[in-house]
């Protein structure tokens, strides 16, 4: 079941996301850095929360195909009018209720997201049914407990509306990814790269 009101502040956000972000390009920079070399040109891949599709234009075209998705209708918008590509489309899903099929994808993508989620436990569920065996998993996340500014920076987000469900610390995170049927593969530039376990949550 989708969170309402936080899905109402995305969608009222969703026009100011891309030029917001801005000020994090080097931090996505990286974030691409670290996941295109274990990209091909075989691999369908799934990215869930997309926003308005700051990794999935840089992304996308080193892939076979690359469905963008946000359980925003404003954020999909916004991400459209940016274009979309012959492997490259938007979708509104919901990262929890997925329509896809079993084991479809060769990878799936969930940048900055599942901490904001009320649910990640259901969404990582989702996410294992989706991959195919041996898949992979890239999840780079906010570890808000280890940062230095996170008590002004959540006081503030809280004041414009934004929710914050889960504070991990990298061992936490890393414990919980493994409690979903993947083994950590890498940690680098604040992402975790990592594989599904087959026939753990068959």
């Amino acid at each position: 079941m989708i969170d309402k009101s936080n899905k109402k502040f995305w969608d009222k956000f969703a026009k100011l996301y891309a030029p917001f972000m801005k000020k994090d390009k080097g931090v996505y920079d990286k974030v691409c850095e670290y996941i295109r070399p274990h990209l091909n040109k075989d691999m369908e891949v799934l990215e869930l929360a997309c926003g308005s599709g700051q990794l999935s234009f840089n992304l996308s075209k080193h892939t076979k195909s690359w469905i963008g998705t946000d359980f925003s209708e404003q954020m999909i918008k916004e991400a459209k009018k940016r274009g979309e590509y012959e492997n490259l489309t938007f979708e509104t899903a919901d990262a929890v209720a997925l329509s896809y099929s079993h084991e479809k994808f060769d990878c799936v993508l969930i940048a900055n997201a599942l901490h904001i989620m009320p649910k990640p436990d259901e969404a990582m569920k989702e996410i294992y049914r989706v991959l195919k065996p041996n898949g992979t998993l890239f999840a780079p996340t906010f570890l808000w407990k280890e940062g230095k500014q996170r008590k002004m920076i959540k006081s503030l987000m809280s004041i414009l509306g934004f929710k914050m469900y889960q504070e991990w610390d990298k061992k936490e995170f890393e414990e919980f990814i493994k409690e979903y049927g993947f083994s950590v593969v890498e940690w680098n530039c604040a992402s975790i790269y990592a594989g599904k376990v087959p026939d753990i949550l068959s």
